[in-house]
């Protein structure tokens, strides 16, 4: 596909594919990344869960090279609210969970103008959930389903925070608790993307389809008593090309061809779990290696909390 048009043009035209999960596009994933890191893999025992994420991120776009784009910054406050059970039923040995995930979110992108917005996100349900554990190790697999339930304006990426697209995302995640107090957790996910019909480009409204992506969290980190220390973040690789009505994108003067997003975030973190087993983190995840998509720090505070 040959885009034609201004070098100007061209880099707010593709920069605006970026922002706020807006225009189907890498920078504000439907799935926070770096949630999931102390106990990713230990899913509780039968019963009824609050987890509530509140966090910051801040950051500026980069290009396919890993360069600063000509414009492009956006700040997002969020807070979302997780409600998990785990049921006795059993499958493969396992037990079998659900969850729902509800995120409301403030945005601020500046992208050739700034504009502010406020509202609900992207939810998340996952119907299955199954999880096991043995001795040092607890595992689980899932099936998360993302719903096109935020905002989204046509053709404005910076009034825009949901995706305006489905995706379904199969998981696995694991813990190890050694006995010393040492833990290794991670959580591995692979986002399939539909298409968001709804995009607005140069060429009038048609179909984005962004790449699919390979995605994880991890953790190493040492627990001493109620209180635990370590490094957490997390990766994130696009599989397949971004597509405008069935075409690759394709390469400009500021991104590469079919776009692919990519980042790696690390970070220091703390954990303080109290003696009625109420689980309090906080993270700090600096990004780089960043290509396609925002570059920045994201900061994430985590409460789980037995009903």
């Amino acid at each position: 596909m040959e885009l034609k048009f201004g070098k100007l043009a061209g880099a707010l035209a593709l920069a605006a594919l970026t922002i706020g999960s807006a225009q189907a596009k890498d920078g504000g994933d439907q799935y926070p990344n770096g949630a999931e890191t102390w106990l990713a893999g230990a899913v509780p025992p039968p019963g009824n869960y609050f987890l509530n994420y509140f966090g910051y991120y801040g950051g500026e776009l980069q290009d396919g090279n890993g360069n600063r784009a000509p414009s492009g910054e956006v700040d997002a406050w969020f807070n979302a609210f997780r409600f998990v059970q785990t049921t006795e039923h059993k499958i493969f040995g396992g037990y079998w969970g659900w969850h729902v995930i509800v995120p409301l979110v403030h945005q601020k992108v500046d992208l050739f103008g700034s504009e502010s917005v406020n509202g609900l996100g992207d939810i998340t349900i996952d119907p299955f959930i199954v999880s096991w554990h043995a001795k040092n190790w607890h595992w689980a697999v899932g099936f998360d389903i993302n719903l096109p339930t935020g905002r989204y304006k046509e053709g404005d990426a910076r009034q825009s925070i949901g995706a305006n697209y489905w995706s379904y995302e199969p998981l696995f995640a694991f813990s190890y608790m050694g006995d010393t107090g040492w833990e290794a957790s991670a959580k591995l996910m692979y986002n399939i993307k539909s298409k968001n019909k709804d995009y607005a480009g140069p060429a009038g409204v048609g179909s984005y389809a962004s790449g699919d992506e390979f995605h994880m969290d991890y953790l190493v980190g040492k627990r001493m008593g109620p209180w635990g220390v370590g490094l957490s973040g997390y990766y994130l690789k696009q599989t397949s090309d971004d597509e405008i009505n069935g075409q690759t994108v394709a390469a400009n003067p500021f991104w590469s061809e079919g776009r692919r997003g990519q980042v790696f975030a690390i970070g220091p973190t703390v954990s303080y779990t109290t003696k009625a087993g109420v689980h309090l983190t906080a993270q700090w995840n600096h990004e780089t290696k960043v290509e396609n998509r925002f570059e920045g720090d994201k900061f994430i505070l985590k409460l789980i909390m037995p009903l």
